[in-house]
Order: structure tokens, then sequence, then C-alpha cells
């Protein structure tokens, strides 16, 4: 058993706060892959800044996906062209952003290839992520389910987009912050595409 560490879930280009709590407790972090899939959370939905505000993109699952069904079993549904509509948002969001051309040719893979199941995209996109950012840090994963985890911090249900985090963050600069003003804990991409090679000083 890690000693001291954290249990983080597996999130779909996960909210900024969720980097900084990896940053905080790497190396030792444990990733849920065994829990139920729970709907409505960031397992397959992020948060982005579009001129009309904030807009949720969600990763569609094939029906069945419900409750009971393990998080590591869950499978992307293509029923509809979901990879074009959130490759086109987050081009038409961030392509006036100062780091946006730097990671596209990388990223865009991740709209374009197919995945079955919901589990591998995220893990392959947050090594993306980490490799982009230069944040090293060591994964172990969940065997089996455990209710809690007496030695690690626990953010598998505290990370949400149900409520507003309460954690603090600092500013910095979003391309549409004009219009609607800074928007909090936003998908890491927000911040990767404005920060580019700073954004591990940032967290």
């Amino acid at each position: 058993m890690i000693e001291k560490g954290a249990v983080l879930p597996m999130f779909y280009l996960p909210p900024i706060e969720y980097f900084i709590q990896l940053n905080t407790y790497k190396p030792d972090i444990l990733i849920e892959r065994e829990e139920h899939f729970p709907k409505q959370t960031y397992r397959n939905r992020t948060n982005i800044y579009t001129p009309d505000g904030v807009l949720t993109l969600v990763v569609p699952v094939k029906k069945g996906s419900k409750k009971h069904t393990k998080v590591k079993d869950v499978k992307i549904s293509y029923d509809f062209e979901w990879q074009r509509l959130h490759w086109l948002g987050l081009q038409a969001c961030y392509r006036r952003s100062a780091y946006f051309e730097y990671y596209e040719d990388e990223l865009v893979t991740f709209y374009e290839k197919k995945f079955d199941y919901l589990f591998d995209y995220n893990e392959q996109l947050l090594q993306f992520v980490l490799k982009a950012i230069k944040l090293k840090t060591n994964f172990s994963y969940t065997e089996s389910y455990e209710v809690t985890y007496p030695d690690l911090t626990d953010f598998r249900s505290s990370i949400t987009p149900k409520r507003d985090s309460d954690f603090g963050q600092k500013q910095y600069f979003q391309v549409f912050e004009d219009r609607k003003g800074f928007q909090k804990n936003l998908s890491i991409a927000d911040l990767l595409f404005s920060q580019g090679p700073h954004t591990i000083n940032y967290l």
C-alpha cells in the first residue's frame, strides 16, 4: 500500500484541479479502474471556454454502460461523429491561443483514431498531456474496488462538475475572458493552449 499519495479517477482531458493534485501528490498516484462507471462526471466530459461561455464536451458511451459496469469496461459509442465535433470545438475555441498550433498535430490523432474503451482513450490522452507539460509521475492501478483508502487522499468523487470546486486557483490568460471573465477549473487543454511549456510552472 502506498503510504503517501492520492487515488484519482481517470478523466477525459481532466480539469486543472486534477493536475494540481497530481503534481501535489506525485510521484505515488493510484488510478481507479475498478469502480462502477458513474454518470455525469469528468470521466467522459470536459469543459472548454467558447465565445458564449463554458461548453461541455461529452464522450458518448455505449448503452448498457450503467452503474454496474466497471469503468475499465465502458465502451465508447460512435453512433454520431462526436470526435469531429470535439475537434472542431477545440479548434474554434483555441486556434487564437498562443500554443494551440504547437500541440495540434499530436492531439488531432485522438480525434481521428477510434478507441474501443473509454478508460484506454482517457489514459492515452493523459499521457499526452503529462508529456506536453513535462510532469513526471508514477501510476499504479487499482486491482479491486475499495470504498476507502485510509493512507491516501481520495479524489474519486470530490473533483466533480456537479458543484463548484473550492480549491484556490490563480488566474491566467484565457482567450475569451474579455467576454465572460475568468472561468475556473476548465479542461487542462485551456491552460495548456494558453501557457504551453510554462504550464508546469503554473501547476
